[in-house]
């Protein structure tokens, strides 16, 4: 019995030798796992700071942008009021340059119904005082005729 007890404390002996170098095993894959874990998470960390400057420098650049595109924004808004202005002198001078050619086309038209009138008065003025003056032949003793023989000068008129 002495026997079995001595391979019983061997075998105890045995499965605690066993046990240690288990919990051993376990340990040094828990160590394993552990570390995995720890470089998948520094790994993670360091994409997670290069997206990071990625995104800061995203910012950075849309924000500049925004401050270009506000800046003409303005600028278009001040070149837009100028425009704006010009377009309203120039709306009141084309208003005061219709009216001028209204005023002038009225103008323009009385002048040629004054003209039409004063041709007419001319016409008739014309008509009353033409004279007409028969040709004469001198009678003169020492003269022969003023024309060949048959040939004489129509009327002749003579405008005063």
């Amino acid at each position: 019995m002495a026997a079995f007890r001595d391979m019983e404390e061997v075998s105890h002996g045995l499965l605690s030798l066993l046990g240690a170098n288990r919990a051993e095993a376990q340990q040094r894959r828990l160590l394993r796992r552990h570390e995995q874990v720890v470089e998948r998470l520094l790994e993670t960390q360091n994409g997670a700071d290069r997206r990071l400057r990625e995104t800061l420098a995203v910012e950075e650049e849309v924000a500049q942008s925004l401050l270009e595109l506000k800046e003409c924004t303005r600028l278009g808004g001040t070149e837009l009021q100028q425009l704006e202005a010009e377009l309203r002198k120039t709306i009141e001078e084309d208003a005061s340059l219709q009216a001028s050619l209204s005023q002038l086309t009225t103008e323009l038209q009385e002048l040629k119904e004054l003209e039409a009138g004063l041709q007419q008065q001319e016409r008739e003025v014309d008509k009353d005082t033409t004279v007409t003056i028969p040709s004469a032949v001198p009678s003169w003793p020492h003269c022969g005729p003023a024309h060949p023989p048959g040939q004489h000068t129509a009327l002749t008129e003579v405008h005063q």
